[in-house]
């Protein structure tokens, strides 16, 4: 295909296209922020169950460096024999709740993007390898279609309750603000 008329065409089809790229970006930052904003409650637990100051949790919380890491230090906190068992509870529930979303967070923080002026596809592909005994996959491609941007806005719903269940155990709890 000449250059000239696939970009004619691009042209044609832009406000349409720029927009609905303009909308994905917009939501994968809403996730984003939504989540960094949620994760950095675990603050919060730590202080209130390592019975420390909020300073010090904080250096604790920046001193591990994935998310995983900070939701075992609040689950196994948590799982101390200091700790109420509804107050253990409440914190479980909440730190599973926010591992499961934390799948689809780390799907779009890992992938390339990419969006087709042509079809007005939007597809993603994934930053991971996949390893068996024998081979290797990586690079998934994945279509971001209504259905998937449908998924991202119910993880953005889920992490504003999530962030909501935090506060409330902090709050419950007097935990450091």
């Amino acid at each position: 295909m000449h250059p000239n008329r696939s970009t004619a065409r691009t042209a044609a089809r832009s406000p349409a296209i720029n927009s609905r790229l303009q909308a994905i970006l917009l939501l994968i930052g809403q996730l984003n922020y939504t989540w960094t904003n949620t994760e950095s409650l675990l603050i919060h637990m730590i202080a209130g169950l390592a019975k420390v100051d909020k300073e010090t949790a904080i250096v604790v919380f920046l001193t591990l460096n994935t998310t995983r890491a900070r939701i075992d230090l609040v689950e196994r906190l948590a799982k101390m024999k200091k700790t109420s068992v509804v107050c253990r509870r409440e914190i479980l529930e909440t730190t599973q709740r926010l591992s499961d979303e934390a799948k689809l967070r780390n799907k779009y923080n890992h992938c390339i993007y990419s969006f087709d002026p042509d079809s007005g596809r939007n597809l993603t592909q994934s930053m991971r390898i996949f390893e068996s005994r024998d081979e290797i996959k990586y690079g998934k491609i994945e279509e971001l279609d209504a259905k998937e941007i449908g998924r991202i806005q119910s993880s953005i719903n889920s992490l504003v309750e999530i962030n909501h269940m935090l506060w409330s155990i902090t709050e419950r709890y007097d935990f450091p603000k």
